[in-house]
């Protein structure tokens, strides 16, 4: 990763895999309303997507406030009116300060959708946990939930590279690593979200598409 002078932060990977993701984001996200990022990291797919998603609203957030730093970066370079100031969120909180202090202004438009980008695997288990807990607390009945990254189908990697990206993890962080995804499924279910698509998407990786159920 790389930092420019005026605090931008580049991940090389984002160029690879904005346009695919956009590309699944345009189709399965609710017209209107407020997107919620979860670890949205340098900012690069936040000044990315909010031009293109409009009238959707883009509300970026991370724990880490340099992250934070390098997203008003972004935004600051890159301004777009319906991209929000960056926040700070812990998923592993029981309660997000989005949900206390809702999202900027009292005529903010609803918060319809989650996204989190390579995020559960660069991460303790527990803030997939909380990821869809807080997902389940604050989405209303056909709000959506999207997942991006590498999974493991079957208990079983998709590929010699994701086993080695894998063990690259572990050996990181023995927290973190490629989650299976039916047992991500089942922990969504007990969020009253349910599965509702799983595209391929290039190198290996996934776009997981949960749905809020009614009640």
């Amino acid at each position: 990763m790389t930092v420019s002078e005026d605090g931008r932060r580049y991940a090389p990977a984002t160029e690879r895999n904005r346009g695919p993701i956009l590309a699944v984001l345009q189709r399965v996200l609710p017209a209107a309303g407020a997107v919620l990022e979860i670890a949205s990291g340098t900012g690069e797919h936040a000044v990315f997507f909010a031009p293109r998603l409009k009238p959707r609203f883009w509300l970026p957030s991370d724990p880490d406030p340099r992250a934070r730093e390098s997203i008003a970066a972004w935004r600051d370079s890159l301004p777009s009116e319906n991209l929000y100031p960056p926040i700070d969120i812990d998923v592993r909180e029981p309660v997000w300060g989005v949900e206390r202090e809702g999202i900027a202004g009292e005529t903010s438009p609803p918060l319809t959708a989650i996204v989190a980008i390579n995020m559960i695997h660069i991460s303790p288990w527990e803030a997939t946990l909380g990821l869809l807990a807080g997902a389940g607390r604050i989405l209303q009945s056909g709000g959506i939930l999207y997942l991006y990254g590498a999974f493991k189908i079957g208990g079983r990697h998709t590929a010699p590279s994701n086993a080695a990206f894998d063990e690259m993890l572990r050996s990181q962080n023995p927290e973190w690593g490629v989650r299976d995804l039916q047992e991500v499924v089942e922990i969504a279910a007990e969020q009253n979200l349910t599965l509702a698509e799983t595209v391929e998407m290039p190198a290996n990786n996934f776009s997981v598409i949960f749905q809020r159920l009614s009640g």
